[in-house]
């Protein structure tokens, strides 16, 4: 597996919080977009999610997280449908293809990445999907794992 430390540019996006089990990501993912294309938002191409605990750590009923998709303009909070900017940041980042629910291991080895090379982490870990769960195989889904970094 490749990590690689790389920038990030500024972003500003259109998210939902939400806690449970990471198994309705897609069924998420859904919903976001549906709220995005409801206020007519131009989508600039990323979708992700942002991890906020882990199931090593809380019940799954307990997992915290957003879901939200990269968008071309600002606008005001609508009911679900949050918005924020994200600023330029330097991440660690490698890929996993297959199902959402093995990403795990890319995530260890991402912190443990970042531990052993003397990087400081600033932020919680952010999932980039590459493709629609609705139209790819799990076996062939592509994500980029980011973990949040400055180095020391």
């Amino acid at each position: 597996m490749e990590i690689k430390e790389k920038r990030i540019e500024a972003a500003k996006v259109a998210y939902v919080p939400y806690t449970g089990s990471y198994q309705k990501i897609p069924e998420h993912m859904q919903e976001v977009y549906e709220l995005v294309m409801e206020k007519d938002l131009k989508m600039t191409g990323v979708v992700y999610g942002t991890y906020f605990n882990s199931p090593e750590d809380v019940p799954e009923e307990k997992l915290q997280y957003e879901i939200g998709f990269s968008v071309a303009e600002d606008f005001q909070q609508v009911d679900k449908l949050g918005f924020k900017e994200i600023p330029e940041h330097t991440v660690i980042a490698a890929m996993h293809k297959g199902p959402y629910t093995k990403v795990g291991p890319v995530i260890h080895a991402v912190v443990d990445y970042a531990v052993k090379n003397g990087y400081d982490i600033v932020g919680p870990i952010t999932e980039v999907y590459l493709n629609n769960p609705n139209e790819t195989p799990e076996k062939d889904l592509l994500t980029e794992v980011r973990l949040p970094v400055i180095k020391l």
